[in-house]
């Protein structure tokens, strides 16, 4: 994570030049800094969010490994029960030809 800085004595300076008062502008541009180090800890970076997506993208790609060996296995066995269905037919037509 990123580490971001926040200038105290410039903010607390550029409120003194502003008019403030010198007791009050240190003490907003301390509370600001404190304000922004608490809320910019979980801050997420652009390094964060590829790592995350480069994890999704390996999840996603090893699911769809197993989704098409599934489709293999599923035409494997679709193919070995459509052969069986067409053994049995030519049998009971082989045995109908006979009869009749």
């Amino acid at each position: 994570m990123a580490a971001i800085t926040f200038d105290t004595l410039k903010y607390a300076n550029r409120l003194k030049a502003a008019g403030v008062p010198d007791k009050q502008a240190e003490a907003e541009a301390e509370v600001l800094s404190e304000a922004l180090e608490v809320n910019l800890k979980e801050l997420v970076t652009k390094e964060d969010l590829h790592r995350e997506m480069e994890s999704l993208r390996r999840d996603m790609d090893a699911r769809f490994v197993q989704v098409d060996s599934r489709f293999v296995q599923l035409e494997q066995r679709l193919i070995i029960k459509l052969g069986g269905l067409m053994a049995l037919s030519i049998g009971i037509v082989a045995a109908l030809v006979k009869l009749l």
